[in-house]
């Protein structure tokens, strides 16, 4: 998991409340078995006609927001199932941090665990931000080092995260790599056992 500490990006507004996970990577994209290649299907039925043509109106089609690495959303972001798939496309369409008044808890875990940083911050300040995005250009600061959420304007937003997850962002570290970080112990243990048992 690539380590996260501070990031600096164009912000991307979608100013909608309940955006759930089938939204977000819509069910028929779900056959995958990796964690790659959902990026291009991410909001697939908000972004593309029935025709498959682009929906000209959808933020992910705006040209100003070519490249966008924070998304600025409603509040409940990430309800619905489940999937994990959701911040696997999120990432893999190059997403960072999500801004939001609240997640999902299930799906804010689900970013935690990959790397993908998910800050709460209050309906005022989340729809202040969405405005500052919504004429494109907007580039904001996310530290995670300092919980901070800044902008080159002034603003400046404090939020907060588990010490824990913060840890494992800070460090690059998933469930697997928290393990790896006992591999001499495990390696140790496994050593000592019977060899029958091995």
């Amino acid at each position: 998991m690539q380590p996260f500490r501070v990031h600096t990006g164009l912000a991307l507004p979608l100013d909608r409340p309940n955006v759930d996970t089938d939204q977000i990577i819509p069910k028929q994209f779900l056959k995958r078995v990796e964690r790659t290649g959902f990026g291009e299907f991410l909001f697939y039925d908000w972004r593309f006609r029935p025709d498959g043509e682009p929906e000209a109106a959808f933020p992910l089609n705006d040209p100003r927001y070519r490249g966008a690495s924070i998304l600025i959303a409603g509040k409940n972001f990430g309800c619905g199932s489940s999937r994990e798939h959701a911040p696997w496309a999120l990432a893999d369409y190059g997403f960072r941090a999500i801004i939001a008044p609240s997640f999902a808890d299930i799906f804010a875990n689900n970013c935690l665990k990959n790397g993908l940083l998910p800050v709460t911050l209050n309906e005022a300040t989340v729809a202040e931000l969405i405005r500052r995005a919504s004429h494109g250009g907007y580039r904001l600061n996310v530290d995670l080092e300092n919980q901070i959420v800044s902008d080159a304007h002034g603003l400046a937003a404090a939020f907060e995260i588990g010490d824990f997850q913060r840890h494992c962002l800070l460090e690059g570290l998933d469930d697997i790599g928290l393990t790896l970080k006992h591999e001499a112990e495990i390696a140790s243990f496994e050593n000592q056992r019977p060899v029958w048992m091995r």
